[in-house]
């Protein structure tokens, strides 16, 4: 069951993440990361009324649960702004591959601050994921010391640190729930964490970029589709936290880069070499890897 849910999560944010990248002939970078939230706490929050209108129980709520999700939430906002950047220092294919970095990240928050951590199997296959990253970074070419000064790779890998550590707080809060079956459990956490998500990003586009929150909203038409994909995605990846650690669920999820890849070439037109496509497979035998042994 996770493993599904975890393949339409990275479906849905592949599809999001490349619609944001788009908004930037729109919206600044944090207008563009602003619509996510906007767009998707009504969703979220009609969906938590609908579950309560047809009969299931709601979740009840321990005290750990507000904190939680309050630094996911925050991590979240953070590394989506900084992940756009990352786009607009190299290219959208380029720039996720530097967040993927997050496989790793979430290995090491899982195990120091939930007790999760993997088997032998599970870590080799993680070191396979960043052999594959590794050579997609650097195109099979020799590695320079001037890579180190790439806005991408700074963007990108502080982007995948901060994804890591929202995915961590997010499991860690549905744990502080109970009383509710997994999906349920799932679409209150994603409700409470995008409204709490609206209210702060907005606070600070009000008060910094006062414009940008009004270009949200006139530009309905594109932006409500990233709303929808990203309550989609979001709803799946709580899901799949619910059902399975966070180290194994991100793990799967860096299925995402085949499909980066993809509309990498055939939407954004952006052209890749063979080192690349092997870098590709490395990383989905890493994956496949996390499932076998981890």
């Amino acid at each position: 069951m996770w493993i599904l849910v975890t393949l339409f999560a990275a479906m849905f944010q592949t599809s999001r993440t490349a619609l944001q990248h788009r908004l930037r002939s729109l919206l600044s970078v944090s207008g563009a990361g602003f619509v996510r939230y906007v767009y998707g706490a009504p969703i979220a929050l009609g969906a938590v009324a609908v579950a309560r209108l047809i009969g299931a129980d709601l979740p009840r709520v321990g005290a750990g649960f507000w904190w939680k999700i309050t630094c996911g939430g925050l991590a979240q906002i953070v590394a989506t702004v900084l992940l756009i950047r990352a786009f607009d220092a190299r290219n959208f294919a380029v720039g996720t591959v530097f967040s993927k970095t997050e496989v790793v990240q979430v290995a090491l928050f899982s195990l120091l601050f939930l007790g999760e951590g993997l088997h032998l199997g599970g870590y080799v296959a993680i070191l396979v994921c960043l052999l594959g990253i590794a050579l997609l970074v650097t195109k099979g070419q020799r590695f320079h010391s001037s890579m180190l000064n790439d806005g991408a790779a700074l963007y990108g890998s502080l982007a995948g640190g901060l994804f890591g550590i929202a995915a961590v707080s997010i499991r860690a809060a549905t744990k502080n729930l109970s009383g509710a079956s997994a999906p349920v459990k799932a679409i209150v956490a994603l409700a409470v964490m995008n409204s709490f998500q609206t209210v702060i990003h907005g606070t600070y586009l009000a008060i910094r970029e006062p414009g940008q929150a009004k270009l949200a909203l006139v530009h309905w038409r594109s932006s409500a589709i990233v709303g929808v994909l990203s309550v989609c995605g979001s709803a799946c990846w709580a899901l799949a936290f619910v059902l399975q650690n966070a180290a194994r669920v991100r793990t799967l999820g860096q299925i995402e880069l085949l499909f980066t890849f993809a509309i990498s070439r055939l939407w954004f037109k952006e052209k890749h070499g063979k080192a690349e496509y092997v870098a590709s497979a490395l990383v989905l035998g890493g994956v496949a890897g996390i499932i076998g042994f981890g």
